[in-house]
């Protein structure tokens, strides 16, 4: 339970409750929620070749929650973190992974806080097995998309696993468990990712659309393009990296992007995605509070996490 604390408003009449005031410690018989779930590692940006401080990602968070307002009757639990402080990636992913699977399967919505870009495939490893069982399908061949708003493809090839590779590793283990999975990426950058990486995104089927053609003119054309997609799909796992916001607005991350995405077009993609009915489960990635002036990196991250958990609830009661 680090880092909830903040302000108590003096309430006459209505709902003055902040989120940290109503999270709670999850417990096996809680009542469904959202889950936060920390994961505080720089194991993969490290390996990577990126500049470190992510693993203090999940208390910064927690701390910008803090204040947010209650919009929802739902609980919210937190779950702790899962930390890698020892190098072991891998094992740190699987333990991450294992609690996911275990929110999910109690009825909750899981929120990974990051940490690298390497939460991506831990979270993605809960999902998979939440909906694999003994290797068999829990329920009748579902459809999974990956949805990554991100300057960045993350599809490398590489001999370990690090914040570079979470969603090739996605796509290789669905493809070797029998699993449907598309990728989709949103704001891809053509001054960050390589040849290679395109080459990759193409060879996947990967859906993809790049910082510049997200724009507000197209961003109604966009939607409509994304939603028609999302039709033949049963289950979203929401991947944010805060590095597809603009440096001046998020530069607490490893790789500041040079161009980046706005709210007034990230915000309507969620809420689409969000409406949508079908998020199973969300991360947000790459907050690194070392390089964060005045917290306004996490404020955005927590901003956002807010609305989504909002509109997911929305949707489950519409």
């Amino acid at each position: 339970m680090e880092g909830w604390s903040g302000r108590v408003d003096p309430s006459v009449s209505g709902d003055a409750r902040r989120w940290h005031q109503v999270v709670r410690a999850v417990e096996t018989s809680a009542p469904p929620g959202v889950v936060m779930l920390g994961f505080a590692c720089d194991e993969g940006i490290r390996r990577n070749g990126g500049r470190v401080g992510a693993a203090a990602g999940p208390v910064a968070l927690r701390s910008m929650l803090s204040n947010l307002p209650v919009l929802n009757e739902s609980p919210l639990y937190d779950a702790g973190d899962v930390a890698c402080g020892d190098g072991d990636l891998e094992g740190a992913q699987w333990r991450f992974a294992e609690r996911i699977a275990q929110a999910l399967d109690a009825g909750h919505v899981p929120v990974g806080l990051g940490g690298g870009h390497e939460i991506a495939f831990a979270t993605y490893q809960g999902l998979a097995r939440h909906l694999l069982v003994n290797g068999k399908q829990r329920y009748s061949k579902p459809r999974v998309a990956i949805i990554n708003l991100d300057a960045h493809f993350d599809l490398r090839k590489q001999e370990q696993g690090s914040s570079g590779t979470p969603f090739l590793q996605a796509i290789e283990h669905a493809a070797q468990h029998g699993l449907a999975l598309e990728y989709f990426c949103l704001g891809v950058s053509a001054s960050a990712n390589t040849r290679q990486l395109f080459s990759t995104a193409d060879e996947h089927a990967v859906y993809y659309r790049h910082d510049d053609e997200l724009t507000l003119l197209s961003l109604s054309q966009q939607i409509e393009a994304l939603q028609s997609r999302l039709k033949s799909v049963d289950v979203i796992h929401l991947s944010i990296c805060l590095d597809v916001l603009p440096a001046a607005m998020a530069p607490g991350v490893s790789a500041p992007s040079a161009r980046g995405m706005p709210m007034e077009v990230i915000e309507p993609l969620l809420a689409a995605i969000a409406a949508t009915g079908k998020i199973a489960v969300m991360d947000v990635a790459e907050l690194s509070p070392p390089f964060d002036r005045d917290n306004s990196t996490a404020r955005v991250a927590a901003r956002l996490i807010h609305r989504v958990t909002h509109a997911i609830e929305r949707a489950k009661s519409a």
